[in-house]
């Protein structure tokens, strides 16, 4: 239950702080937070955990938790490492992938298919994450699947949020059925170049994302 709430809270307060609610470098108040979602500081503060392990929040030491808002540039050369990152996995993986791995893999993305259909976006994205981990595994490169682990979870509330520009979830679908063929077909180069080409699209789509976003803060402005 804990979990579940602390997960519910930092899914509220990412998109806050990334729609620019929160301003960058402001001061966290614990106590209206948990009056404002009704706990106790518990799940609060393992939200703040995994906030600060994506980058959102500085947490420092008697202080407490103060936003920050990455730059452009710097989220735009995190998508290109992770893009490398992947495209490696990829390429490991079309030459080492068990029945087993690749059976799970479509499996994960049978689930996208269902979210897809139903038009679910969060459920979406847990099987797309789901997906995505499941070929890190099989790269069989326990060193590479940490580190593109690491950097997942750094931009993982980027990665969620451009699946809400319009036509991105069918399209990373289309992405994912490349993927798999070229995962079955045994074609490493082929899997490599699908899978950075889809990190760096999430990328771009990163991008016209906070466009949108922008205008509707300078509106808000005016």
């Amino acid at each position: 239950m804990e979990q579940r709430r602390a997960d519910s809270i930092r899914q509220t307060l990412e998109q806050l702080i990334i729609t620019g609610a929160f301003a960058d470098g402001e001061r966290l108040d614990e106590i209206r937070l948990a009056e404002r979602f009704s706990v106790s500081r518990t799940p609060l503060r393992e939200a703040f955990q995994t906030l600060a392990a994506s980058g959102l929040l500085e947490l420092v030491p008697r202080r407490g938790a103060y936003v920050r808002h990455p730059g452009i540039i710097e989220l735009v050369e995190m998508f290109e490492v992770m893009a490398e990152l992947e495209g490696m996995c990829g390429r490991l993986a079309a030459r080492r992938l068990t029945d087993d791995g690749l059976a799970q893999i479509n499996g994960a993305a049978e689930e996208c298919e269902k979210a897809l259909s139903d038009g679910d976006t969060d459920a979406y994205y847990r099987e797309n994450e789901r997906f995505h981990n499941l070929l890190y595994d099989a790269s069989g490169n326990t060193f590479l699947a940490s580190e593109a682990r690491k950097l997942q979870r750094r931009l993982q509330p980027f990665r969620r949020m451009q699946l809400h520009v319009r036509g991105r979830m069918k399209q990373s679908m289309g992405e994912h059925r490349a993927i798999i063929s070229a995962l079955e077909e045994g074609d490493a180069q082929m899997a490599e170049t699908e899978l950075r080409g889809h990190i760096a699209i999430q990328g771009e789509k990163f991008n016209d994302l906070m466009a949108q976003y922008n205008r509707s803060k300078m509106r808000k402005a005016v």
